[in-house]
Order: C-alpha cells, then structure tokens, then sequence
C-alpha cells in the first residue's frame, strides 16, 4: 500500500479543491451530479436538505447518520470528517440550544466553508475545528455522540481513529457511523490507486475486519443498524457488488 502521509496528503489536496472550487469527487460512488437527488439516496428527506445551507449539501456521503443517532436535547457531537457542515446541522437542529455539536476536518477550505455555511444558516450551537480524526483536538470523555458519513474509510489507520473515537467519548457514550466497506478483497491496482483513496474505494476494509477494527478500539454492542449495496452506473466492472454501504452503531 502507499504510504500514508501520501495517501493523507493526496486525499487532503483532493477535498480542499472540491471545498474552494465548488467541484465534486465525481465519477465516485461517493457523489453524483445531481448533489440534491444524491443526497436523497442517501437517506436525507427533502425537507431536511431544504432546511440546510445550500452550499452544505456537497454531495459527499454514503449515508444520513443522523437518521439513526437518536440524538437527544443537550446531548454533545462529534462530526468526524465534517466537509461542508450537511450532518453537523441537522445535529444542532436535533440537539438544540442546550446541545452543541462541533466538526472536525483536516482541510482548511472545508472548515473556512464550513464555517460560512453556519454563519448564513444563523447556526449558534456549532463549532468547527481543523484536525485528523486519527489525532483529535478534544478533551477526552467530552462527547456525547459521534457521527461519521463516509469519512473513515478516508483513514490509513482506522484503529488509531476508533482509539481517538472511543477516547474522547463519555463513558457510555455511542457512535453511528456511515462508511464503505467491501465484501471480499478489493484488486491490487485499485488499492493502489490514489485516486481510489479519495473516491472513498481503495481505503475501504472488508466488512468483518472493519467490525473487528472498532472491537478492538474497545467498543461494546458494535452492530450493523442498516446495509445496501453501493455503486453508481458506469463504475469498474470490477468492483460490482463489492462495496457495501454501512450503518455501524456501539457504545463505550
């Protein structure tokens, strides 16, 4: 495999761009044109994205973590991979004004959208801040709930990230994490491929050892809540039914 802070920086260079140009990962499985109809696919209702910022529906995803949080009044999120703020407001709207819900990025440009999409929304309970979900910049026991949309698979080092998760999460604290994963073994020149990385592909683990990757961090009840095959008309022959859009929910 590449190494990972080539596979760190390649993904970064790649999101930053799509954040300040306005662009999309297209053609990937993890968007599409139509960024509305995208987000629709993915589990988010028309009257949510109508409630959102424009500019925070980027079509990136695999997932609407929110569905299946089950966040509460006052609780505190955590976003992981937070992009333009899609998941990180619907958050706030479910936790409200007693809640507060913060995103972490690694790149600057999504963060400076971020920030802007919060600002024209008059979101007052958000906060983004600039990091690697592999290294968070939170105190340790601090969250509630973290939430994740096909983000992780983004990671060289998904334990490392889980251990972060589990860190700053509260005794008894959950997550729900959308992610890819794969059924079977990925081919070689695919995960080799930088531009795989940052379709969201060539970083995708097989299901089980994805599962056994959160265990392994610690977390207790690790169960899948919701699973669908994922692809897009025209993507690689050779990776037909082998990623799988997931729903992952554990607890500390």
């Amino acid at each position: 495999m590449k190494g990972e802070k080539e596979i760190k920086k390649f993904v970064k260079d790649r999101y930053g761009e799509i954040a300040s140009k306005g662009d999309s990962c297209c053609p990937s499985p993890c968007c599409a044109a139509d960024l509305a109809q995208q987000a629709k696919s993915m589990g988010y209702s028309e009257k949510e994205i109508r409630s959102l910022p424009e500019a925070a529906v980027m079509g990136l995803g695999c997932g609407n973590p929110t569905a299946l949080a089950e966040l509460k009044e006052g609780e505190t999120v955590l976003d992981l991979g937070s992009g333009g703020g899609l998941d990180v407001f619907l958050a706030a709207q479910k936790v409200g004004e007693k809640g507060k819900v913060i995103g972490v990025d690694m790149t600057t440009e999504m963060i400076e959208k971020a920030e802007e999409n919060a600002r024209k929304g008059n979101y007052k309970n958000v906060e983004f801040r600039l990091g690697e979900i592999e290294n968070l910049p939170l105190d340790a026991n601090s969250i509630d709930v973290i939430i994740s949309n096909c983000v992780i698979n983004l990671s060289p080092d998904k334990l490392a990230t889980y251990k972060e998760a589990s860190r700053v999460l509260k005794p008894g604290g959950r997550i729900l994490i959308s992610d890819l994963v794969t059924e079977g073994e990925l081919p070689e020149d695919v995960r080799r491929s930088f531009d795989a990385w940052a379709e969201c592909i060539a970083g995708a683990l097989e299901k089980e050892e994805y599962l056994n990757t959160i265990k392994k961090a610690g977390f207790r009840e690790v169960a899948i809540v919701a699973e669908h095959a994922y692809g897009e008309p025209g993507m690689d022959a050779q990776l037909q039914g082998k990623i799988i859009s997931i729903q992952v929910k554990a607890h500390k």
